[in-house]
């Protein structure tokens, strides 16, 4: 056999068993395959039922050994077995459906089950690897046109092969998961056009996601809902079940989408074509919120599976991010540092615009800008290109803090400072645009987001606070505890981050400032409630805090059972209870009797009358004796009440008294009103000219009803409210208790 030929464009002679003639065959032929047949896989039983365990280990074990079997094989044998074996496929298809995502919750506890699980994923994943490389060695290869003929035409990857591929094995095996997956793309070119069919698909599940959860996207079809269609139920009516299915099914899609563009981010450009990060930006401002709100206010059986679905929506926030971000790292910011100075007004004009569009979606912007600081994007740019138009980035890191500003969340400070200039020529290694690394970038696969932890928040304290203290301090004995808290406190108490970030000298900003030596306070000892209260009711016979047993036969829960009508009415009690009382005034005595040599009263009585001293005056003649008021204002009498005699006499009086003054007669005319209102105004307007003050109140009119009003106006009309108790006659009820108290008034 010529080993120098391609795999494709060898003939291998075989011997034909019925003519027994010889005939040359190529090496990749159906005649070639072994007969073997590879059983189907199936997951591990999530609750550990041993009979289920044994089933799964004796299944497993089965492909295990076809698997070790196949990449045993030589390179011609394995191509054959590989491309004319449909149970071969169907095994591989199998393990990529159904085993356990890095992000799904699989825990058992049986050894075997575990070690069986990493035998097949090691050996699924070489042997993709394996179908993967047209080119083993110098003597084993395949022309690039043939391989990517055999892998297209034979369904050996797809684009849902891919994604899966890339969520499974990303996770550690990085480095070879993106020579697989580009020397695939590069091999065949059809893989671009059906990865851009695939994606409406995509934004199809996005829009399905919003129709289960009775929400619609900005760019959705307006249509009428049909008559036959089912009312949809909201978030918090709907069950369960199907209420976790959705988040499952959003956290399955994120995932595995970010997993694909971290692993082949050369597919963003085809992505885009489609307006992605838009409708991704419009999806998360339409489903995130409601999906919080919905975790936070729905009542659960258990707190463990509110905080498992609030640990994937925060996962899948932080994976669309990301996915965005991915995107416009390729499309726009990397083809910046790669192009230097020359051609890059695109790629910023690109950039730009896409902020520019997404500045009304104020919650994904601000997230945005939490996890990747758009202003060290900005700053990447103004470094790139100085003469970079300050009018627009102004405008959009300006809508970034009013956004933040509208949320009411504080902004968290970044280090700014872009260093990813000095590193252009490494394009390759380029993950991240705001001066941090790939792995800096990389948060846990579930974040504790403060903002969103609602009622699943917690906080350490008590025992396992020390022993997280003490973890820490065992290893940096030179801090002190309270500098150990704060640090605890900032990382979510993840001990080996803190320790990491300070040997690294990587702690936050906010704890640099910070004395390194601080100690821990000692929190005093509050007195109990109970202790210090003041109550009414202290010490009553309810008071439960003070006695450790109440007559339970005066406490009844709602309306007392009463007596009947009839037995209430036939009830006499109370009248017997008053008699004795009654009957105490009833006893009238006429005559008291008196025993025989005992005087009732002490003495009979004596009819003869001291009269000496009845015709003195007693105090006639003392001054205190007038009445106040006559002594202090002589009487007089009303003139109502006077005769007409009277009245002569005193007027007689009162002209002899004074002389008669000429009085010119009144004149009765009554001028305008109008006019009068108009020289008292201009009195007033010269009486407040006169003190320095001015006011125009002509504001108060305002505009017509339905116009709307001015500042002016609406402040004019306040003071006019609150000081119009200062003029007209709306001080009537003082001036009423002013005349009564001078007399005016009769009271």
């Amino acid at each position: 056999m010529p080993q120098t030929l391609p795999l494709d464009q060898i003939q291998i002679p075989v011997l034909d068993k019925r003519t027994r003639k010889t005939q040359h065959l190529p090496a990749l032929h159906p005649s070639r395959k072994e007969d073997r047949h590879f059983v189907l896989y199936k997951p591990p039983p999530p609750d550990g039922t041993p009979a289920l365990v044994e089933e799964f280990l004796e299944r497993a074990n089965f492909i295990a050994n076809d698997l070790d079997w196949l990449l045993a094989l030589p390179h011609d044998k394995f191509w054959c077995q590989v491309i004319f074996d449909e149970t071969m496929q169907k095994c591989l298809d199998s393990f990529l459906h159904y085993t356990p995502r890095q992000h799904d919750e699989f825990v058992n506890p049986n050894p075997a089950v575990e070690e069986v699980q990493k035998h097949l994923h090691r050996s699924i994943f070489m042997i993709f690897l394996r179908m993967s490389t047209h080119k083993e060695s110098k003597e084993h290869f395949i022309t690039p046109e043939a391989f990517g003929e055999i892998i297209y035409d034979g369904f050996l990857f797809d684009i849902p092969k891919i994604f899966d591929l890339c969520v499974i094995f990303g996770k550690g095996n990085a480095a070879l998961l993106k020579k697989m997956i580009g020397n695939i793309f590069n091999q065949q070119q059809n893989y671009f056009n059906d990865l851009n069919e695939t994606v409406p698909t995509i934004l199809q599940v996005f829009s399905s996601i919003c129709d289960k959860c009775n929400l619609r996207l900005e760019n959705h079809s307006h249509w009428p809902q049909k008559i036959d269609a089912q009312t949809k139920v909201s978030l918090m009516d709907m069950p369960l079940q199907e209420f976790k299915d959705i988040l499952l099914y959003l956290c399955d899609t994120c995932t595995t989408l970010f997993a694909f563009l971290d692993i082949f981010p050369e597919a963003s450009r085809t992505i885009q074509k489609h307006d992605f990060i838009h409708r991704l930006a419009s999806f998360y401002e339409v489903i995130v919120p409601e999906l919080e709100n919905a975790i936070k206010n729905r009542r659960f059986d258990e707190t463990s599976l509110q905080e498992d679905l609030w640990k994937r929506l925060s996962h899948s926030r932080k994976k669309m991010i990301e996915t965005f971000h991915q995107i416009i790292n390729y499309i726009c910011l990397q083809p910046i540092l790669e192009n230097g100075s020359e051609h890059i007004l695109p790629f910023i004009e690109d950039f730009l615009q896409i902020f520019t569009a997404l500045l009304h979606q104020k919650r994904f912007l601000m997230d945005y800008d939490e996890q990747f600081p758009v202003v060290d994007d900005i700053s990447l740019l103004q470094q790139a290109f100085p003469a970079l138009d300050e009018t627009r980035t102004s405008y959009i890191t300006k809508a970034v803090d009013s956004a933040w500003e509208a949320s009411g969340r504080n902004k968290p400070t970044f280090a700014t400072g872009n260093t990813l200039i000095q590193h252009a020529s490494c394009s390759n290694e380029i993950s991240a645009v705001n001066g941090e690394t790939e792995q800096e970038l990389k948060q846990p696969e579930y974040e504790n987001d403060d903002y969103c932890a609602g009622a699943t928040a917690a906080k350490i304290t008590g025992v396992e606070l020390e022993s997280l203290i003490f973890q820490v301090k065992d290893i940096l004995s030179h801090l002190g505890e309270g500098f150990i808290l704060e640090c605890l406190e900032e990382y979510n108490y993840n001990a080996e981050k803190v320790i990491n970030d300070i040997l690294e000298d990587k702690i936050a900003p906010s704890l640099r400032k910070l004395d390194r030596t601080l100690q821990r306070q000692v929190k005093k000892e509050q007195e109990s409630v109970l202790s210090t209260r003041q109550n009414v009711f202290d010490h009553d016979e309810f008071d439960v805090f003070s006695k450790n047993s109440v007559d339970m036969s005066k406490i009844w829960k709602g309306k007392k059972k009463g007596k009947e009508g009839t037995m209430l009415l036939d009830d006499k009690t109370h009248i017997a209870q008053q008699k004795e009382r009654y009957n105490a005034y009833s006893v009238v005595v006429e005559e008291a009797p008196v025993e025989d040599g005992v005087q009732f009263y002490a003495g009979d009585y004596d009819d003869e009358y001291d009269d000496t001293y009845d015709g003195n005056q007693v105090g006639a003649n003392d001054v205190d004796s007038d009445d106040e008021l006559i002594s202090r204002r002589p009487f007089t009498i009303p003139r109502i009440l006077r005769q007409k005699e009277d009245e002569e006499e005193n007027d007689d009086e009162s002209e002899e008294e004074a002389p008669k003054e000429e009085v010119p007669k009144r004149d009765l005319f009554v001028q305008d009103p109008a006019l009068l209102r108009e020289r008292a105004e201009a009195r007033r307007a010269t009486f407040n000219a006169r003190r320095g003050f001015k006011h125009d109140n002509s504001a108060a009119v305002g505009n017509a009803r339905g116009q709307g009003q001015s500042k002016e106006t609406l402040i004019e009309r306040r003071k006019k409210e609150a000081n119009k108790s200062l003029r007209a006659n709306h001080n009537r009820r003082s001036l009423a208790d002013r005349k009564r108290n001078k007399g005016m008034i009769p009271s």
